[in-house]
C-alpha cells in the first residue's frame, strides 16, 4: 500500500529486539522499512518498498544499507534463532524436525551475482533463477521456521572465478575468504552436509529429513557419523541389499508377500507397510526400510522411506518424515508468495544474501503471532496462516494511515489537497 506513516507493530516490535545490530538511527530506520515493505508492499523490491512510504530518503540509501552498510546478517540470523527459544511453541525439542531441501527462486537477470539457468522440474522448464538449499526446523507445536541456507554456484561460475584470481597478482594465495568461497564448488551433496555441520555445531536436536535427491550415501554416513537420526526418500531404482542378493529396491518391493504386509491407520488415511533393518552399498551403517502401499494387494508402493533409527516404529518415521512437507514446501510458498522471496533484483550477492535473512526474519516475526491464544490488538483475530498475518499487517497499515489523515484534517486543519501531497498521492 502507499503512504505508509507508521510501522506495523510487528516491525515495531522487531526493532526493539534486533535493532541494536544496528549501527545508528538511520540504519534502523532502514531495517523497519523493508520489513514493513515485505510484509505490506506490492512490489517487494527496493525501489517498491522505497516508494510506500510517505517520509523517506532516496531509494540508493535503502539500495546501499541492504548491500553495503557494515551490518552483520549472520549475527541476526543468530539473535533470531534465540529469540525463537523464549516461545514453548517454537523452542527447539528433541522432537524437532530438521527437514532439509532446495528451491528455485526466480531472478530476472544473469547478471545478478550467482544466478543461471536451472531446470524447473515442477515446471518442466528452464528458467534463471537462485538455487538455495535450506535448513528448517519443525516444532512439536506444528510451528516452523527456518534456520540457515546456502545459494549454490554453478562450477562454470567458480572456475571463472578461480582463472580471475590467478590472474591477479598474489593468485589466490592473497584472495579473500569471500573470494576463495567464490571459486570454490561445491556440489548440492556438501552443502547440504555444510547444513548438517552447522546445526550440529549449534547442537540443535531434531531428525534429519528430507527426499529422494539427498537420500545418497555420502549424506547418509556424514549424518550417521555425527550420531544423528535421519529419514529420507528412497529411490525406487536405489541398490539395496536384500536376503543376500542386491537389487532395486522396487525389485525387494515386489518379492514381499501379501501376508507379510501390515496395515497402518494415522489420521483419515489407511496404508500398508513393510519394514525391516537391511543395508545399502557405500552406507556403512544398518539402516530401517519401510515400505509403503496404499492398498493391501498393490503392486507396487507408493514411497519407501529409509532411516538409521532402526529402533523406531513405524509411525514415528513416516511423522517424522511427513514433517519435511511442514518445514519446507511451505516455508517455499508462503515466501514467494507473500514475503517476497524472489523479489530482490540486486546484482550483489550480498545484498541478495541479506534479503535472504531479512525474508526469514519477517517469517519468523508471523510465525510466532500465528494460532495464539490470545488474540493480538493489532491483528484483530486469530492468525493461522502467514497470508492471513500479511493481510493484517495490511489492515492495521492501512489504518494508521487513514487514522493520520483524519487527524491532520480534524485537529491540524490540513486541506485534503496537502494531506494528499504529504502522503504523495498527488
Amino acid at each position: 500500500m502507499p503512504a505508509i506513516v507508521e510501522f506495523p507493530t510487528v516491525v515495531q516490535q522487531a526493532v526493539k529486539q534486533f535493532g541494536d545490530i544496528f549501527a545508528n538511527e538511520p540504519e534502523r530506520q532502514h531495517f523497519a522499512e523493508y520489513l514493513t515493505g515485505l510484509l505490506v508492499a506490492a512490489k517487494k523490491n527496493v525501489t517498491g518498498i522505497n516508494a510506500e512510504f510517505a517520509e523517506t530518503t532516496d531509494q540508493s540509501c535503502l539500495n546501499r544499507w541492504l548491500t553495503e552498510a557494515p551490518w552483520d546478517a549472520q549475527e541476526l540470523n543468530e539473535r533470531r534463532l534465540e529469540w525463537h527459544q523464549q516461545d514453548s511453541q517454537t523452542r527447539y525439542s528433541e522432537r524437532g524436525i530438521i527437514p532439509i531441501d532446495n528451491t528455485l527462486v526466480d531472478k530476472a537477470g544473469k547478471l545478478i551475482e550467482d544466478a543461471g539457468y536451472f531446470w524447473d522440474h515442477a515446471e518442466q522448464r528452464h528458467k534463471i533463477a537462485h538455487d538455495y538449499l535450506i535448513a528448517n526446523y519443525v516444532c512439536p507445536s506444528g510451528k516452523h521456521y527456518a534456520l540457515e541456507f546456502r545459494r549454490f554456484r554453478k562450477r562454470e561460475d567458480c572456475e571463472a572465478k578461480a582463472a580471475e584470481l590467478k590472474a591477479l597478482k598474489g593468485g589466490l594465495a592473497a584472495a579473500s575468504e569471500e573470494e576463495l568461497r567464490l571459486a570454490t564448488f561445491k556440489n548440492h551433496t556438501v552443502l547440504c552436509s555444510e547444513l548438517v555441520d552447522w546445526v550440529v555445531e549449534r547442537e540443535i536436536p531434531g531428525t534429519f529429513t528430507f527426499d529422494i535427491y539427498f537420500t545418497n550415501a555420502p549424506v547418509l554416513n556424514h549424518i550417521d557419523g555425527h550420531q544423528r537420526g535421519y529419514v529420507g526418500d528412497l529411490k525406487f531404482n536405489r541398490r539395496v541389499w536384500f536376503r543376500g542378493v542386491e537389487m532395486k529396491a522396487e525389485e525387494m518391493a515386489t518379492q514381499i508377500p501379501l501376508a507379510a504386509r501390515k496395515k497402518l491407520r494415522i489420521g483419515e488415511r489407511t496404508q500398508w507397510y513393510f519394514t525391516k533393518t537391511i543395508w545399502l552399498p557405500e552406507v556403512n551403517h544398518a539402516v530401517r526400510i519401510v515400505i509403503l502401499w496404499d492398498h493391501w494387494n498393490g503392486k507396487e508402493p507408493v514411497k519407501i522411506l529409509v532411516t538409521n533409527q532402526t529402533h523406531w516404529e513405524v509411525t514415528r518415521s513416516l511423522t517424522s518424515y511427513r514433517g519435511r512437507w511442514t518445514g519446507t514446501e511451505t516455508l517455499h510458498r508462503d515466501g514467494k508468495q507473500h514475503l517476497g522471496l524472489g523479489d530482490c533484483q540486486l546484482r550483489s550477492g550480498e545484498g541478495q544474501t541479506r534479503h535472504m535473512y531479512l525474508v526469514l526474519l519477517v517469517h519468523s516475526l508471523l510465525v510466532a503471532q500465528l494460532r495464539q491464544c490470545r488474540v493480538s490488538a493489532w491483528a484483530q483475530t486469530t492468525l493461522t496462516t502467514i497470508g492471513e498475518a500479511c493481510r493484517a499487517a495490511l489492515r492495521e497499515t492501512l489504518g494508521k494511515t487513514i487514522t493520520w489523515a483524519i487527524e491532520r484534517a480534524t485537529l491540524d486543519h490540513w486541506q485534503p489537497e496537502k494531506i494528499k501531497a504529504h502522503l504523495q498521492l498527488v
